[in-house]
Parts: C-alpha cells; sequence; structure tokens
C-alpha cells in the first residue's frame, strides 16, 4: 500500500447534490512510527493527549494491524484488522495503532443532508462507532475506486465519489445485518428458499403457516427471522410483490382491473384496489392512466 490522500474542493453544485467527499486516503502506519504522521495536514492533525472535534463524517477501515479507538458517546473500543470506524461531526475522539503491530487504513470523509438523514434514521449511530465486518474485498475495491476517481478529478466526479461512498455505506450496513445470523445454522438459506417460493407462486395464494410447516420451521420463528432479516414480514413481503406484478399487468391495456385483480389471486377486485391503494398512493386505474401519458 502507497500512502496517499487528498482533500477535495467542493461547489456549491456539489453540495446541492446531496452528499459530497471531502477527502480520501490510504496510510501503511509501520511499527512504531509517529501517528499521524508529521506530514498530515494541520486541519486534520491531532495527537493522542488532546484527541480532536471534525466537521464531516468518516469511515475508517482497518485492514491489518490493530490498535485503539475512543470517542464520547463510544467509550474506548479496541481495534482490530476488519473493523469500520465512523466519526461523527462534533465528536470528540482519538485513535492510534499498537506500535507492535502498526495499523493499515483507509478512510473517506464527507458531508451532506443525505448522511444526516441516515444518522438521525439510527442507521449508523455515535454509541455504535465501531463495527466489527472482517476483511471484506468489495470494501477495499470501493474505496480504491474513490482513489482513482478522485485521482483523475474530472469535471462531476464528485456526484460519482458520493454515489460510491452510498454504496460503501450500503455495504458495511448489509455486513452489519448478516452478522446477525449463524450460516450453520441455516436461516439464509430457508429465508432464500421462502423467497423463491414467493416468486414463483406469485398467482397463487400462500397460507404462511403452511409455508413455515413445507419448510420444517414453526412459524413463529419462521415469521421473525424473516422479518428480522429482510425487514419485511413474509406475507407483507410476498405481498409487495403481487401489487409490484399488477403494476406491470396494469401496463397491458386489454386487461381489466378485475381480470388482475384475479389473476393475482385477490379475493375481489374491490379489495385489490384498496390495497393497490394502500401501497401506492393512488388506485388501479388512476396508476393506469398516469401510465398512459
Amino acid at each position: 500500500m502507497n500512502n496517499y490522500y487528498k482533500y477535495l474542493p467542493t461547489s456549491s453544485e456539489d453540495e446541492r447534490w446531496g452528499m459530497h467527499v471531502l477527502n480520501i486516503g490510504c496510510n501503511k502506519i509501520s511499527r512504531h512510527t509517529a501517528y499521524p504522521s508529521p506530514e498530515h495536514p494541520a486541519h486534520h492533525y491531532f495527537n493522542w493527549s488532546k484527541g480532536r472535534i471534525l466537521d464531516e463524517y468518516q469511515i475508517i477501515y482497518i485492514t491489518e494491524g490493530e490498535g485503539v479507538f475512543e470517542s464520547i458517546n463510544c467509550g474506548e473500543q479496541l481495534i482490530k484488522q476488519g473493523t469500520i470506524i465512523f466519526l461523527f461531526p462534533g465528536e470528540w475522539h482519538r485513535f492510534k495503532p499498537n506500535p507492535q503491530t502498526g495499523w493499515d487504513e483507509f478512510w473517506v470523509g464527507f458531508k451532506g443532508d443525505i448522511i444526516e438523514n441516515i444518522t438521525r434514521q439510527n442507521f449508523i449511530a455515535r454509541e455504535n462507532a465501531v463495527v466489527e465486518i472482517g476483511l471484506q474485498e468489495t470494501i477495499v475495491q470501493l474505496f480504491l475506486t474513490i482513489l482513482d476517481k478522485a485521482k483523475a478529478e474530472r469535471a462531476g466526479y464528485q456526484p460519482v465519489v458520493s454515489g460510491i461512498v452510498m454504496y460503501l455505506l450500503g455495504e458495511i450496513y448489509s455486513l452489519t445485518k448478516l452478522q446477525r445470523f449463524d450460516a450453520s445454522d441455516g436461516t439464509e438459506a430457508i429465508i432464500n428458499k421462502a423467497r423463491v417460493i414467493f416468486r414463483k407462486n406469485i398467482d397463487q395464494a400462500i397460507s404462511m403457516e403452511q409455508l413455515a410447516a413445507d419448510l420444517n420451521v414453526s412459524y413463529a420463528w419462521f415469521r421473525k427471522a424473516f422479518k428480522t432479516y429482510t425487514g419485511i414480514a413474509p406475507n407483507q413481503y410476498f405481498l409487495q410483490l403481487k401489487i409490484e406484478k399488477a403494476k406491470m399487468l396494469l401496463l397491458d391495456q386489454s386487461k381489466t382491473i378485475k381480470e388482475i385483480a384475479f389473476s393475482l389471486n385477490f379475493e375481489s377486485a374491490f379489495y385489490f384496489s384498496k390495497l393497490f391503494k394502500e401501497k401506492i398512493g393512488v388506485s388501479p386505474e388512476v396508476y393506469r392512466k398516469g401510465v398512459e401519458r
């Protein structure tokens, strides 16, 4: 790894996009090396005794070595290979590699309304600033792609690198959700099998209790596991698939609303229309007219 960092200028147009990247870098900190390096820019420099406060968000990924991190809300945490550290604006923090091991780090700093909303909705939290995801090739590649785009600094690159940061956040979030499941207990396989059954039988009525029995699990376990894994209860997941299929069928002007309702095994056209409006915000008739324009 070659040490590199770059601080990126932003325009008002970049900031209006919703997220903009302020800096990106990677460092290999050898054993018994001063940290941060004396060459570190003054406005981001800090020492262990004083710590620092930033006016931005940062994602730091430690890919080798170990060390320690501390913040006001998170307390002191041991850091090891494969750990993500989130830094928050206005939050005092400090971190350093173990002098006996050093560490390799990637980081990206950014701001914007999008990340403010993500934080406000508690997808990432100051109390859980340290997340262990292990060594992940995808995460490393995303950092390397941001670095490449930032080095080139082509016209319009800010929305591109900001989009990659969003992808990075999504991957980290997905990895943390997957960690809740023990691969050996078969949960993921059961959920995936259920989703395949839903898609293959979208024109049928499915009893969730019977499906659970067919999968050799209790309904209570199935419902809880499915919702934890997907964020949606199984019956709502199946219903949403039907509604999405209905949206496609409504493009065919030769089919009546009633025909579409019964082709997807809704008990009546009225019930179908009621559910469609609850999920989409407009009735099937209004949705079809809007698509015609």
